[in-house]
């Protein structure tokens, strides 16, 4: 046998006893034709984890992630934005919804209803967005020259740890009646109506609180008519 043979069979034993080597975690070294299996030298280790980062993250700025977020319709106190509300929590927003108690539309009315603000057509009603959307103002007035004196007599109350507002009290309204809400703030909140799901006239009240509601006019007998533009008109 060789000297350099000699060595290098010889050369793990002298490592171990150096403290280079461990017997504990094998790997495979080739000598000519042979396979041998060795211990991984301590110094080769990782004892510490490695951070490891994300070429693509480190390409996104924070800059750049602000201007790729999507930011919500509406979202400040506006009329426009208090109808988006309403309109999503009746219905996701879906001109075509029809609940399972028969009521229509985006914002979820009876027949009863657009029948006294002048539509008799639930198919034309529920094939226009347009109308749809006059419908709701035409309510919203309506509601408004009805609750008009409980408007100021209440407005910025609290009834059972609730403020009330002028947005707050109107869309308690679109949900039980204007004769419900004045029962309810004439009551002192002790009545209290749910609709056929469970919510209740407060759920209204605190959910949609603190929306501006001055572009809407008070208006004892509003109607709605769909002009030949697709345009409504309020009347």
């Amino acid at each position: 046998m060789k000297m350099s043979e000699v060595l290098l069979v010889a050369l793990p034993s002298i490592l171990v006893l150096l403290g280079y080597y461990r017997y504990d975690i094998p790997f495979a070294i080739k000598t000519e034709s042979k396979i041998s299996k060795v211990a991984l030298p301590i110094v080769l280790m990782d004892t510490i984890p490695v951070a490891v980062s994300n070429p693509q993250m480190e390409k996104t700025t924070k800059r750049e992630i602000k201007n790729t977020m999507i930011t919500p319709a509406f979202i400040d106190n506006s009329y426009a934005a208090f109808k988006e509300a309403v309109g999503f929590k009746e219905s996701r927003g879906k001109y075509l919804s029809i609940n399972t108690l028969g009521y229509m539309g985006k914002y979820q009315f009876g027949m009863e209803t657009l029948r006294v603000l002048g539509i008799y057509d639930s198919i034309l009603f529920m094939n226009s967005p347009d109308l749809q959307e006059g419908v709701f103002d035409a309510n919203i007035a309506r509601n408004k020259w009805i609750l008009r004196k409980d408007l100021k007599k209440f407005g910025g109350r609290m009834i059972n740890g609730i403020p009330l507002t002028e947005s707050g009290i109107l869309a308690a309204a679109h949900l039980a009646g204007a004769g419900n809400i004045k029962k309810f703030m004439r009551s002192n909140g002790t009545y209290i109506v749910e609709d056929a799901y469970g919510t209740s006239i407060e759920d209204y009240l605190a959910l949609f609180a603190g929306y501006e509601m001055s572009s809407i006019v008070p208006h004892p007998r509003p109607k709605v008519a769909l002009k030949i533009s697709n345009k409504t008109k309020i009347h």
